[in-house]
């Protein structure tokens, strides 16, 4: 299952105030970047994922957001440097984008 249009399209509302955004669509997802750095990845159940590195990632993990884990075929656990993106920031595009700046910041 791929991004649908409507998700793509709140992403890049959501972050606006990050400045001009690209896209590209991956693994089913859809990665965004601003001036070339991957900072966000949309999912295909909607979910966003905020990239954390360094001060950010201590940042996300203190104050109790999810990081993105899976199950290799192996069985083994894995983890991606994404984070999953508080419920209550989704309603909130100067928030998300400050906390976008923020992560940018960091990589």
């Amino acid at each position: 299952m791929a991004v649908s249009a409507e998700d793509a399209d709140f992403a890049r509302e959501l972050f606006a105030g990050v400045g001009p955004l690209t896209t590209r669509r991956m693994m089913g997802g859809l990665c965004l970047y601003a001036d070339g750095t991957i900072f966000a990845i949309v999912r295909s159940d909607g979910a966003i994922l905020l990239k954390g590195a360094g001060a950010m990632a201590t940042r996300m993990e203190a104050d109790g957001w999810e990081k993105w884990d899976y199950v290799r075929s192996n069985g083994a656990r894995g983890a991606m440097p994404y984070w999953l993106l508080p419920d209550d920031v989704y309603d909130d595009p100067d928030r998300a984008s400050a906390l976008a700046r923020d992560a940018l910041a960091c990589l």
